[in-house]
């Protein structure tokens, strides 16, 4: 079935113009530098916010590290040769196939690909429908230029996605306290980079001003 399908997309991409070969080739690994970009842009606009969108932040691009990390174990224990290799009478690759020993089950493309969609997602919710079709995309290309199988990049995608998303969750609150602390920090270069966003939680800040209304009455 997935041989089927990559024959399919393979046949479909000797098909279409070459000059979107390759604006499909330059997409599977541009794709990475413009999430790149996108963390850095979703960490400047959190310096002025309160301490969780500051961490949210911060995580997004860790928790994609995290989620390449156990794509990357899970590729050294399943030994998938690449399909540019494996499937006969497939359509030559677009791009030179990897060589022996870089497995193709699951793609790390997709799996870093995945992972940055979601984390950017949830530091930064409007910017969702530009990651999920940027990282749908990328996982499509790697099935285009010839070097994944569908279910490479399908479970890639999954797989860094949970990963990024658990990792977030459960470190948030502790990186939020830490952001808290470094905005309280006497060094320029420490409360620059947790920006200048209020040190103490929000609900504390809530609460403060309620005291000081019912002291007034």
């Amino acid at each position: 079935m997935s041989q089927d399908l990559y024959r399919d997309i393979t046949d479909f991409a000797h098909t279409t113009p070459g000059w979107f070969q390759h604006i499909a080739e330059l997409w599977t690994e541009a794709g990475l530098l413009l999430f790149g970009v996108l963390f850095i842009v979703g960490w400047w606009r959190a310096r002025p916010a309160g301490s969780r969108a500051m961490a949210l932040a911060v995580l997004a691009p860790l928790g994609t590290a995290f989620g390449y990390v156990v794509s990357e174990l899970l590729k050294s224990v399943v030994d998938e040769e690449r399909p540019c290799r494996a499937v006969l009478g497939a359509a030559p690759s677009l791009v030179t196939c990897p060589p022996y020993g870089d497995w193709s089950f699951p793609s790390n493309h997709s799996a870093i690909a995945g992972a940055a969609a979601l984390a950017l997602a949830l530091a930064w919710r409007r910017i969702a429908w530009l990651t999920v079709p940027m990282a749908l995309l990328m996982a499509f290309s790697r099935v285009f230029v010839g070097v994944h199988y569908p279910h490479d990049v399908a479970t890639g995608l999954v797989l860094g996605a949970v990963a990024a998303v658990l990792f977030v969750t459960l470190l948030t609150r502790p990186t939020g306290a830490l952001v808290r602390t470094m905005r309280l920090s006497r060094s320029g270069a420490v409360t620059w980079l947790a920006g200048p966003g209020p040190a103490v939680p929000e609900a504390a800040t809530r609460g403060r001003r309620r005291e000081a209304m019912h002291r007034r009455v």
